[in-house]
């Protein structure tokens, strides 16, 4: 059986596009579902200073293990101040020091949400742009504007246009890593 890893780029135990990624990920048949918590990834802020005194941190050798054991990755991006949240970015950097590729050639959904018009789409388009440099191969991505106005829990995304756009995402996905 295939692995989906889904996560939120957010510490927000709250997180709305932690919902979005597990969300998105449910939409997928026949697949193990692996969610994380960054929370649980928690590490001193990244400088080459504090890797040669503390060497990697365990988290990050974690948190890379659960990449390289995906099939695919659904990622949710929260935006702050127009880019990712500081809890993403600093996993981000010590996971890239496990290994030099991040993504490991693995095959990405990329979302975001936010309560505004815009759904995050700034940081959304960083990720698009940047993760194909650092091994993720890009399937597709979607923001969600207006979140608590189109998802709810019981229903899941309710404005048809971006439930048809994720469907075709997840589909995408599915082809892909089945492939």
């Amino acid at each position: 059986m295939k692995k989906i890893l889904a996560f939120g780029a957010s510490s927000s135990r709250k997180s709305i596009n932690k919902k979005l990624a597990e969300y998105a990920a449910s939409l997928m048949e026949g697949v193990e579902l692996i969610t994380l918590d960054l929370n649980d990834y928690e590490m001193p802020i990244y400088s080459v200073d504090k890797q040669e005194e503390i060497g990697i941190p365990e988290a990050a050798v974690r948190f890379k293990k659960h990449i390289a054991e995906a099939d695919g990755i659904i990622l949710s991006i929260a935006e702050h101040n127009g880019t990712y949240t500081a809890a993403f970015k600093n996993i981000y950097d010590w996971a890239s020091k496990v290994e030099k590729s991040m993504w490991l050639d693995k095959d990405l959904v990329l979302l975001s949400a936010s309560p505004g018009g815009r759904g995050g789409i700034t940081a959304l388009e960083i990720a698009v742009e940047r993760f194909g440099y650092m091994g993720g191969k890009v399937v597709g991505s979607l923001a969600v504007p207006n979140f608590y106005d189109n998802y709810s829990d019981e229903d899941g995304l309710k404005d048809a246009e971006l439930l048809s756009q994720l469907t075709k995402l997840v589909s995408s996905l599915s082809e892909k890593i089945s492939a």
